[in-house]
């Protein structure tokens, strides 16, 4: 079947990331996935065939499918972070293959950002290690909804069971402890094909899905109305034409939830109150929206509005603060230390802010908290204490991935040095250490 063929009759859609150590297989079990899936150009496989011959490989090198960097491909290791699109029958698929070594994990928060299921490879003579560990982590701060542990190689273990049932058993019990709600264990072979797209013929002591299989039954996509509707405002729309004189329309997607023209709504952080008087979607005017459409809003009553307000149902709004603590994973190349100055920026909303407190630095080991690090260096996970000098309406991002994160910003060059996760994670929270202000009286 065609790829087309296939994407039209596909409905659902899912996003996933695959990570892992150095060498592991993260782009080589990406090719076998497009190539098995018949998801493959012919003159892009022609392309990897003419690159593995002049490496003097005999067989197509499938992770070239996916390293599209010049360095990538020299060095053979995955650099960025590289997004494939494609289809079967029964799904689509936006995948994002991130890299393995400890430096570009800031790719891997990225990549596993808006993702509802990570793949996490192990080398099945190497186990878990602390890349692993590191992934895994990441992605329990994420909130990915579904993990799948691939155990890749196992061609060069013989395809025995207890290499397998070892290694799923140690990640299984270290997920536990992340809070990660579901995981599931598949030994493959990404080089030959073994339980990628089709089963593996060396392993009949293995009853459970390929890893083609779990992604294509594997549930997805969150109910709209399972959440709060949260509406960050990004444009205020004044046309002052002769035939919109009055129009006053606030532009936007919804993060999260269902609104409807008549409800009562909250506008954040003034606390101003309104009714939804008419919703304009892409087609014309609509009586209910949902995440994540972008519509334009339209009040009853004329408020000042503008980019980075948050409108919420009255009833069920968010609280404003600032003060906020977090989880955070640096990702910057210089650390962030106690007394920094930064830009918050969430949702559509930047603000200034102090890092007043980094309270703890997460071991990845044995998951205990190295009290008062004073900083956090490059793809550390820890928590922080944060003065904003305008209030923020902030879920916890156990509540919602969409409106409980943010990022910190170097006001200086506009450099992301952190990704935050408002609220408490899956670690025990740390004591919040006392700070100083240094002069920034918020």
């Amino acid at each position: 079947m065609s790829t087309d063929t296939a994407t039209d009759q596909a409905t659902s859609l899912l996003r996933f990331a695959t990570a892992g150590s150095v060498d592991d297989g993260k782009s080589t079990l990406v090719g076998r996935l497009l190539h098995d899936s018949k998801s493959v150009l012919a003159d892009q496989l022609e392309a990897v065939e003419r690159a593995s011959l002049g490496r003097g490989q005999d067989a197509p090198d499938l992770a070239l499918l996916t390293d599209g960097l010049r360095a990538e491909r020299e060095q053979g290791i995955t650099i960025d972070v590289a997004h494939r699109y494609f289809a079967t029958p029964r799904r689509r698929f936006i995948l994002a293959d991130t890299p393995g070594h400890v430096q570009y994990t800031r790719n891997m928060v990225t990549g596993a950002s808006t993702a509802e299921l990570a793949v996490v490879l192990v080398d099945a003579r190497n186990g878990v290690v602390e890349q692993t560990r590191r992934h895994a982590a990441v992605a329990a701060l994420l909130r990915v909804p579904h993990v799948v542990l691939a155990v890749n190689k196992m061609d060069l273990v013989g395809y025995a069971e207890s290499a397998f049932a070892t290694i799923a058993g140690e990640f299984g019990a270290y997920a536990a402890s992340l809070g990660v709600p579901e995981v599931t264990a598949i030994p493959i072979s990404a080089l030959a094909g073994d339980n990628v797209v089709t089963p593996s013929a060396h392993m009949d002591w293995y009853g459970g899905p390929t890893v083609l299989e779990h992604l294509e039954t594997v549930p997805v996509g969150d109910d709209p109305t399972a959440e709060p509707a949260r509406f960050p405002v990004q444009y205020v729309i004044r046309p002052q034409t002769p035939g919109h004189r009055d129009y006053r329309g606030y532009a936007g997607r919804i993060a999260s939830g269902v609104l409807r023209v008549g409800e009562p709504v909250t506008v954040l952080p003034s606390g101003r109150t309104s009714t939804i008087a008419a919703i304009d979607g892409l087609a014309g005017p609509v009586d209910v929206a949902w995440a994540p459409q972008s519509v334009t809003l339209r009040l009853a009553d004329d408020l000042d509005i503008s980019r980075g307000d948050l409108i919420a149902p009255a009833g069920a709004a968010p609280g404003t603060t600032q003060d906020v603590e977090a989880t955070v994973c640096h990702v910057a190349d210089r650390p962030l230390r106690t007394g920094d100055r930064v830009l918050l920026k969430h949702t559509t909303r930047t603000v200034k802010a102090l890092v007043k407190a980094v309270p703890s630095r997460l071991a990845l080991d044995d998951l205990t908290q190295y009290p008062d690090p004073g900083e956090l260096a490059a793809n550390d996970i820890g928590r922080v204490v944060l003065r904003t000098a305008e209030p923020l309406a902030l879920d916890a991002y156990a509540d919602s991935r969409r409106t409980g994160s943010f990022l910190l910003i170097d006001p200086a060059d506009g450099t992301t040095l952190t990704a935050g996760m408002a609220g408490t994670a899956f670690a025990v929270k740390a004591p919040r250490a006392a700070a100083d202000d240094d002069g920034w009286d918020f």
